[in-house]
């Protein structure tokens, strides 16, 4: 991640289509801080087929039907900017920045692998183009791999075995995410995540599926699961459960014995399961409790002097964990997360992000003022936010 300009700071990009060099956010925090994202949603525009993507409509909910002026959608809760498509570049852009200042790291990006099953195809398109814009904004990345998907693969006779079905997912995040500057390191490994174990669930599964990779990954497993890895595994990352004694019990027992221990903050559970025909109800529930969850599970973290924090989650609607700026909780845990980060020596400019959004949507085709919005957006990831306001005031 590059934490300076190529030139002097008082001068970027005054051309739109220059490409500026990143400022790293100044912080007090030294935990890395990343943020579990979903690559999953799809509007009716964006799906190919004229429908809205599973995650936002889930089984009965009808996004189509707009009652004071939101959509119908499969969530007790609603995204600041209306339901998005994934792959969409503003709304990319939106997110990245708004985590940026925010003081976040990087992200930890759900991927279901490369193999053109269910909507699996459509994530893997969304996640390039959400690894696309990482260098322009200067946040990193890794994956969480969900291996829970490898009997599907198998099922549809896209490969013959759950095994080759993973070394040809692996052999995909060597050649294309891996050895990128972007992407996250720990003891000069490439970081990898799994969700589960839940298909592959020996040792000797993930031996033979990490057998063709020129360099083995630092593999986190879920929480209590890293013995079905055995060897492989580099430690645990945790998740939400329950309550908040499972993440407290997790960093007095299982922390210190682990060589890579990832904690969580999350600001609620809530899912929508039931609610939308989406399957059976988690069955218990975390209250959002206006923001004293997140508080709560922060300080955690805080005492806990953590190396590394996944925040839970940027955008899973479906079960009530998001923390992208919502209609009912504005941009309060954004707030939180950048208080808990120690960003220094900035102001408040997550409205004025929207506002970038906003106006990206509303002059669409105007090469002119598509070419201002990009000089704002120039300014922002340079870190010189009150530029990219004038430059944003210039289009009014």
């Amino acid at each position: 991640m590059a934490s300076s300009c190529s030139k002097d700071d008082s001068q970027p990009a005054e051309n739109a289509s220059e490409v500026v060099a990143p400022v790293a956010v100044s912080k007090t925090n030294s935990t890395k801080i990343y943020m579990h994202y979903m690559p999953w949603f799809e509007t009716k525009e964006s799906s190919g087929d004229g429908q809205w993507g599973y995650h936002w409509k889930m089984a009965n909910k009808n996004p189509d039907i707009i009652t004071n002026g939101k959509r119908e959608i499969a969530s007790h809760y609603y995204p600041l900017i209306g339901p998005y498509h994934s792959g969409d570049k503003d709304v990319i852009e939106n997110h990245l920045l708004l985590m940026k200042y925010a003081g976040i790291d990087g992200i930890l990006i759900d991927w279901y692998g490369t193999f053109d099953v269910n909507d699996y195809r459509m994530v893997r398109e969304n996640t390039e183009q959400l690894v696309a814009m990482l260098d322009k904004v200067g946040l990193e990345y890794a994956i969480v791999y969900e291996d829970r998907f490898l009997q599907n693969v198998v099922n549809a006779g896209k490969t013959p075995t759950v095994i080759s079905a993973a070394k040809t997912d692996f052999a995909y995040l060597e050649r294309y995410f891996f050895n990128t500057p972007s992407y996250i390191k720990i003891n000069n490994k490439p970081l990898l995540l799994n969700f589960g174990p839940i298909t592959l669930q020996t040792p000797e599964q993930w031996t033979n599926a990490f057998s063709n990779l020129t360099t083995k990954p630092t593999f986190l497993t879920l929480w209590h699961e890293s013995s079905e890895a055995g060897s492989n595994a580099s430690g645990e990352y945790a998740w939400v459960y329950q309550d908040n004694s499972h993440l407290s019990n997790f960093y007095a027992n299982n922390l210190p014995n682990l060589s890579i221990a990832m904690g969580s903050a999350y600001p609620g559970f809530k899912d929508f399961y039931a609610q939308g025909g989406g399957g059976d109800p988690i069955g218990w529930t975390i209250e959002h409790n206006n923001g004293a969850t997140l508080d709560e599970t922060l300080n955690l973290a805080k005492n806990a002097n953590l190396n590394y924090l996944q925040l839970i989650t940027w955008n899973d609607f479906g079960e009530g964990t998001m923390i992208e700026p919502t209609v009912e909780f504005q941009y309060s845990f954004i707030e939180k997360i950048k208080t808990f980060s120690g960003v220094q020596n900035q102001g408040n400019f997550f409205s004025e992000i929207s506002k970038l959004y906003n106006l990206r949507k509303q002059y669409k085709g105007n090469t002119s003022a598509q070419k201002k919005l990009d000089a704002a957006f120039n300014y922002f990831v340079s870190m010189q936010g009150e530029k990219a306001i004038q430059a944003l005031n210039e289009i009014q």
